[in-house]
């Protein structure tokens, strides 16, 4: 459902919209995870075809499985990065 072309159009101009620049889905088992690249205003307040993105939200809903520690309503939850190898510097081969 989410390959090029797929996805409703009215539902990709939304995505942009709110100042999303670039975005991934990536899938496992019962798991999402989305990694955004976004402008500083992001997420924008717009007016959407409400009633195309209600019924794409609908229809994605029912593979998408909440945390247990997420509210009723949150399909996304922010994460917050621990570990990026590119900010590292090291010896290679030398374990601390």
């Amino acid at each position: 459902m989410h390959e090029p072309g797929a996805v409703w159009s009215t539902v990709i101009d939304h995505i942009r919209a709110q100042g999303v620049l670039a975005m991934e889905i990536w899938h496992r088992g019962d798991r999402l995870f989305m990694i955004i690249e976004a402008e500083d205003d992001f997420p924008r307040a717009v007016e959407a075809t409400a009633a195309d993105d209600m019924r794409w939200q609908r229809l994605m809903d029912r593979f998408q499985k909440r945390l247990r520690d997420a509210s009723p309503d949150e399909k996304w939850s922010p994460l917050h990065r621990i570990f990026c190898l590119a900010e590292h510097t090291g010896m290679r081969g030398h374990a601390p």
